[in-house]
């Protein structure tokens, strides 16, 4: 598995990496930073080649990746781990303010290291400390979902939820249709359609087919 991950983020990536940086640009702008202070320790799990990591603003950036290869793609300014996000991550109890993911969960091989790694946010956040889930949603995507041949766990926003309420994690926001299931199709949107699509929840009912979830971590400091 490892050793094939390299190829995969060039199939999937290469050819569309400058426009899904600009997309991350106005997610993280025009959405995402709500929930994340500029004075934030923030890791990413999964961070793949960095669109989420390198565009948010944080005191203190981190990313996680089987892939050795995504270091490259990071700015210098930021921390990178190599390894598997269900063994023990190598940082402090209660060291981050904010862990992300997106579209990562249904790319590990079992439920048992989705929880393991939820396990490991937890330990690792503080108190209050805010966990952010995006990926698509089995719900809306039955067929599409198993293009990708990575793809092994069914997700959907109340069966991650259940997950981290089990580890005691409060459940801020919900949202069952976020996103698209994708952006960069062989015809992207011009960038403009997405900062409308933010701006009005309502178009989220129509097209969104990722889930996102908000939650805290409820252990006292």
């Amino acid at each position: 598995m490892k050793e094939n991950l390299t190829k995969q983020y060039e199939l999937r990536f290469s050819e569309i990496q400058r426009y899904r940086n600009e997309v991350w640009k106005i997610l993280t702008k025009s959405f995402f930073q709500q929930f994340i202070p500029p004075s934030s320790n923030i890791l990413d799990i999964g961070s793949g080649w960095g669109e989420f990591i390198n565009n948010i603003e944080g005191k203190r950036k981190i990313g996680i990746d089987l892939n050795a290869d995504a270091k490259q793609h990071l700015d210098p300014s930021i921390e990178f781990i190599n390894r598997d996000c269900s063994t023990e991550w190598p940082l402090p109890d209660d060291s981050l303010d904010v862990v992300f993911t997106s579209n990562f969960l249904e790319h590990l091989p079992s439920k048992s290291h989705i929880e393991k790694t939820i396990i490991q946010a937890k330990r690792c956040l503080k108190p209050g400390g805010r966990l952010i889930c995006l990926g698509p949603n089995i719900k809306y995507l039955p067929g599409l979902y198993w293009d990708f041949w990575d793809h092994h766990i069914e997700i959907t926003e109340n069966s991650l939820s259940e997950l981290l309420k089990i580890h005691d994690f409060l459940i801020e926001k919900c949202i069952a249709k976020f996103l698209p299931f994708t952006m960069a199709n062989e015809k992207p949107p011009p960038l403009f359609f997405l900062r409308f699509y933010l701006a009005f929840p309502v178009t989220w009912r129509v097209f969104g087919k990722q889930f996102l979830v908000v939650a805290r971590n409820s252990k006292s400091g």
